[in-house]
């Protein structure tokens, strides 16, 4: 049987911790599409790193120039994943974003402690990712790990840009902003999802074990809040890696309560 609700207190857990791993597995039919569907996706790029494929949902997705396709959003729109996020965030939303972290097994490169806000266009800052397993993630190849609570101030603490090679991301939470023996990892099996606020200082370690450790990532957003493409465009100067100022925001569920939020932008 699978929940497609949350409980009370996974939904306390959330705004508590700043994250939750509901009682929820994907049905296996539908785990299987995704992984098939990740590895014609990597058939399809060849140009690109499977540890960091931007927005797959789309046909053709920003400096990446990555062939996606629809059949990610397709799994981004699933009902009981829709269900959870309404419960985290409220019935208007919209889907800002998918990310595709293969981290391949002894290459899969690390992804620093951070916060998602600090480079987001959003305003006021709020998304809700769902960080759907495609494998077993554990320690051994490089789980998702978080710092519980960090959410709570709803404060962007400070990083600093780092553009090794050997990061996914160029955004590094400061060492002093968080303390490491507080990193909590999050053990999903195949077809398990985590949900985390945008505020959570998270990160995950490079995969040195002989297991593929892939993950879909979706980013919804309450529509309260404005997707600014204008101030997109200057945080796409300073990653260099995202296309803000031209993404396409879709709508999930419900009204634009903001007003703001420009749904042909990408069309």
């Amino acid at each position: 049987m699978y929940h497609t609700k949350l409980s009370s207190d996974e939904i306390e857990h959330y705004h508590e911790y700043g994250y939750v791993v509901p009682s929820f597995t994907l049905a296996p039919e539908v785990l299987n599409r995704m992984r098939e569907a990740f590895v014609q996706m990597q058939e399809q790029n060849p140009h690109l790193s499977s540890n960091n494929m931007l927005c797959p949902h789309l046909e053709h997705a920003g400096v990446q120039n990555l062939k996606g396709d629809k059949v990610w959003l397709e799994f981004a729109s699933l009902p009981e994943i829709c269900d959870m996020v309404a419960q985290l965030i409220g019935p208007d939303f919209l889907l800002w974003g998918t990310t595709l972290f293969g981290k391949p097994a002894r290459t899969g490169k690390e992804v620093p402690m951070h916060q998602d806000g600090e480079y987001w266009p959003i305003r006021p800052l709020a998304t809700c990712s769902a960080w759907i397993a495609l494998d077993d993630t554990d320690e051994e190849n490089g789980c998702l790990e978080v710092i519980p609570g960090s959410h709570k101030n709803k404060q962007l603490l400070k990083h600093k840009q780092d553009d090794g090679d050997h990061l996914v991301l160029n955004q590094v939470l400061l060492d002093h902003e968080y303390n490491e023996e507080d990193r909590k990892p999050i053990r999903l099996k195949a077809g398990q999802v985590s949900f985390h606020d945008v505020y959570l200082a998270h990160g995950s370690k490079p995969n040195h074990s002989d297991r593929r450790r892939a993950g879909f990532v979706c980013r919804y957003m309450p529509m309260t809040s404005h997707f600014d493409h204008e101030l997109g465009k200057s945080f796409q100067k300073k990653t260099g890696v995202v296309d803000f100022a031209t993404r396409r925001v879709i709508k999930m569920r419900g009204e634009d309560i903001c007003g703001k939020n420009n749904f042909l932008i990408g069309t």
